[in-house]
């Protein structure tokens, strides 16, 4: 044998092993003829025909072009065709096509095979399948630019499309908006129905907005309730309000979460590329701030960046700095505005007002800062500076034996909210010695709106402290007949709006009016602010406001000059608390100054207090200042006709007798009208017989005065009916307080018995069981002779006779019974028992206590004793 041969035979098994290698290995192979310019593929494994899903004959033969056929980046496949003619290695990753339609990635990596001379014969190319791992960083890359819940890109991806849509926007004449969403109160769906409704809810806002906007647009979460929107390819800035609007009204429909149908509004603010920013980090700044600004009109807003929200935005930041440190540099001081009673005219009460006196920006109105503060969490310390300053104040009052009034203090939604505002409340009053009576807290409604279960709690932990509670701007808000019935308030303050026009609009005086009487129904009383006018405050006190409040009585005061008011005792003036009714009061309108001068004349002997009117505007503020009984009125009157006259006066003065002083043609139309038998007691025509409107106002007071009986009769009626059940209810609260005083001193007595019965018991315990274990037998019998006792000593002694508690001692140990019971007291006696001498020793029982019977103990005698 040759040594060519010999080589031969010994490298044949290694071809074998590497040709089996090459077949059963897990990557793909794939073997090129380096000899032809297009390296046909002369070999490919099975594991390489699973990856594509080719069939092996369809494999080899062809050139290597068909296995990058699905290969669309051209420089890649010149730069390994390169490779090849330079026998180098080859890298490509490819993205490619399975013969059933998946899409599959690979990575091929080239290497050339040189024959014994050296020379490149063929290129052996090893694939791997990659496509899990490519699915994972397209996963990863896809969270890192989109969000998590909705799918929608977040906030990395959305500054890459404003910036593309701004650089295409400079090609073109063309603008781009970024409009900031945020939905408005989301955080009630939070709390109520949990998070997972509020993703829900959330979900359901993102499929309408994409539906809201066109494909070339970007609907994005930046987290939370806010969503942020690029709108391309804009013109005109009415284009965006009309989308706006379109949101709007798309939000507005009804979500079905949980079984529930919930409704929600969204507010936006908008800035316009390139008008209000030229970058990304300006357009998002001032989006924000037009959102903010979209809030502050009452949200279901949106608005539009402008320069102004800029100078306010950075006036804000300018006074959140200088904010921060007005407590320390003390440029905070306080006022008070009064509170009267309209019963007494007395002072009852001081509202505490904080104002700041910068020493650059001089007198900054509340209006600016408050809403500050609220924002930058500064609140709390201002609400609680406010709180010590008012005690330090009302100490000195009391000190100075001015007492008798309470001060109110405001209570911000951001102080509201902390669990331990009562012990901090607590702890100031103590600090001070102040009775919290003698403290009110003014809490607004939008501040119980927020958590109802939460704000109830609080009330109640306030209400236990014993301190004064005041619902604020009470009308303005949502649920305010609900608060009132819910929460254990006090007072409730009707709101400056309602107060301003109450003798002029109707509907503010019947407002006034039904809170006035739906507050004394439940048993609160009704403060009313802003009273400015004699007029306001008449009308408030004949309508049974408790309390007013205004510039009408006082302005808001630094303290010495409250201290001056307190101690000159100022009140309302009498007029106001004590009207002068002697005369009947008649009030005359008409636009002829000749018709009131001769119906005054023709009256003036009839005892009438006359007064008149040339408009419906003086008629209503002579109404609203004096107690009218009847007022007659022409039908013709500037600024409105004598019918819208007398309608006003139903409504707001409804004890007034009404009449018209008519021509025959306006007559015919008030006759005409069904709708106003219950707006006119009676019309008279012009010209007038003197004896028949004298006759017809007299009928009139007639009829009033009846009225004003059957009323006083049921006021007088009401007033005893609530004394008596305010009686009852005291009598009750009486009885229950006594019947609880018994209860505890019951509970107590019968707590004590059980505590001296346990301890009686535990000592009786104790006591057997030290006799159980005393070494010497003994016995306890009753009077009758019935074992009672027996220790473990004795049993064993007596184990023969079978003697046990409950036995007759007398039918088990007749000799021994009669023994004992001949023994005096204190002598022992010697008995035999099993043949053992014993002396027993009998203690009878009831010299110290309440027990009867003897104790018997047997003492044992020794032999040599």
């Amino acid at each position: 044998m040759t040594l060519h041969q010999a080589r031969d035979q010994q490298f044949d098994p290694m071809l074998q092993i590497s040709k089996r290698a090459l077949a059963s290995s897990g990557s793909g192979i794939i073997i090129l003829d380096a000899a032809s310019p297009s390296y046909p593929i002369v070999f490919a494994n099975d594991a390489f025909c699973r990856m594509t899903g080719h069939a092996i004959e369809a494999v080899q033969g062809h050139d290597f072009s068909f296995f990058l056929s699905q290969h669309h980046d051209q420089q890649e496949i010149d730069a390994v065709y390169n490779s090849l003619a330079n026998a180098n290695e080859a890298n490509l990753i490819l993205r490619k096509c399975h013969q059933d339609g998946a899409e599959i990635w690979c990575k091929l990596l080239i290497s050339p095979i040189p024959d014994a001379t050296g020379k490149i014969t063929y290129f052996i190319g090893v694939q791997t399948d990659i496509t899990e791992h490519k699915r994972d960083e397209e996963r990863l890359a896809h969270q890192s630019t989109h969000d998590a819940l909705t799918g929608l890109p977040n906030r990395n991806l959305l500054k890459d499309r404003l910036q593309q849509a701004m650089v295409q926007t400079s090609r073109s004449d063309d603008g781009v908006a970024l409009l900031f969403l945020d939905l408005d109160h989301f955080k009630l769906i939070n709390d109520s129905l949990g998070h997972a409704a509020g993703d829900r809810m959330l979900l359901d806002v993102a499929e309408r907005l994409r539906a809201c906007v066109r494909e070339g647009d970007t609907v994005s979460r930046h987290g939370g309730d806010e969503f942020v929107l690029v709108l391309r390819e804009i013109d005109q800035s009415h284009h965006v309000a009309a989308i706006c609007e379109k949101i709007f009204q798309t939000i507005a429909d009804p979500f079905f979460i949980q079984g529930h149908s919930f409704h929600v509004t969204c507010s936006i603010g908008i800035a316009l590329y390139p008008q209000d920013g030229q970058d990304t980090a300006t357009l998002f700044k001032y989006a924000d701030m037009a959102l903010y600004q979209a809030k502050d009109q009452g949200r279901n807003h949106y608005q539009f960046f402008s320069s102004e929200m800029n100078e306010r935005m950075l006036e804000r930041v300018t006074l959140d700095e200088a904010l921060r440190s007005a407590i320390a540099n003390d440029e905070l001081f306080l006022h008070y505005q009064p509170l009267v009673s309209l019963s007494t005219g007395q002072l009852v009460g001081l509202e505490t007002l904080v104002r700041w006196q910068h020493p650059k920006f001089g007198m900054v109105s509340p209006v600016r800062f408050i809403p500050v503060a609220e924002e930058s969490a500064l609140i709390a310390s201002i609400g609680e500076w406010v709180l010590r300053k008012a005690c330090q104040d009302m100490r000195t009052w009391i000190d100075n034996g001015l007492t008798g009034f309470q001060v109110a203090v405001n209570v911000s939604p951001r102080q509201f909210r902390d669990p331990r505002l009562a012990d901090r409340i607590e702890h100031v009053l103590a600090e001070h010695r102040i009775e919290p009576c003698m403290l009110s807290l003014e809490i607004t409604e939008t501040v119980l709106m927020q958590n109802t279960a939460s704000s109830e709690a609080t009330l109640l932990q306030l209400k236990r402290l014993g301190v004064d509670l005041a619902l604020d701007d009470f009308g303005t808000g949502y649920s305010s007949l609900s608060y009132l019935k819910r929460f254990p308030f006090d007072r409730v303050k009707i709101d400056r709006s309602f107060v301003r026009d109450i003798t002029t609009d109707a509907d503010d005086a019947a407002i006034s009016r039904a809170i006035i009487s739906m507050a004394h129904s439940l048993g609160i009383r009704v403060v009313a602010e802003g009273v400015e006018t004699e007029a306001q405050c008449q009308f408030l006190r004949r309508h049974g406001c408790d309390e007013m409040q205004g510039y009408y009585f006082s302005r808001p005061l630094p303290p010495m000059e409250i201290t001056t008011l307190l101690v000159e005792k100022k009140h309302l003036p009498e007029n106001i608390l004590i009207p002068h009714r002697s005369l009947r009061t008649l009030l005359l309108v008409d636009a002829d100054p000749d018709i009131l001068t001769a119906l005054q004349h023709l009256l003036h002997l009839d005892n009438y207090q006359i007064m008149t009117a040339f408009s419906a505007e003086e008629a209503l503020e002579v109404l609203a200042q004096h107690e009218v009984d009847v007022m007659m009125t022409g039908l013709t009157l500037p600024g409105m006709t004598g019918i819208e006259l007398l309608s006003r006066a139903m409504k707001m003065h409804p004890d007034v007798i009404r009449m018209v002083l008519s021509s025959a043609v306006e007559r015919q139309h008030v006759a005409d009208d069904n709708d106003r038998k219950d707006l006119i007691y009676k019309t008279l025509i012009q010209p007038w017989d003197d004896q028949h409107l004298r006759s017809q106002l007299d009928n009139a007071f007639r009829h009033k005065a009846l009225a004003d009986a059957n009323q006083r009769h049921n006021l007088e009626f009401h007033r005893e009916y609530k004394e008596e059940i305010q009686r009852l209810n005291l009598q009750t609260k009486a009885l229950d307080q006594t019947l609880a005083s018994a209860n505890l001193k019951l509970e107590r007595a019968l707590d004590q018995q059980q505590h001296q019965a346990t301890r009686a018991n535990t000592q009786l315990d104790i006591l057997r069981e030290m006799l159980e274990h005393i070494p010497l037998p003994m016995i306890g019998m009753d009077d009758d002779g019935v074992i009672v006792f027996l220790n473990t000593t004795a049993e064993t002694l007596f184990a023969a006779e079978g003697l046990t508690i409950g036995q007759d001692a007398r039918a088990l140990l007749p000799a021994f019974y009669d023994a004992i019971d001949s023994m005096e007291a204190d002598h022992t006696l010697p008995v035999q028992i099993n043949c053992q001498d014993y002396r027993v020793t009998c203690l009878r029982m009831g010299e110290h206590s309440l027990s009867r019977g003897n104790l018997l103990t047997l003492v044992k005698q020794e032999e040599n004793a």
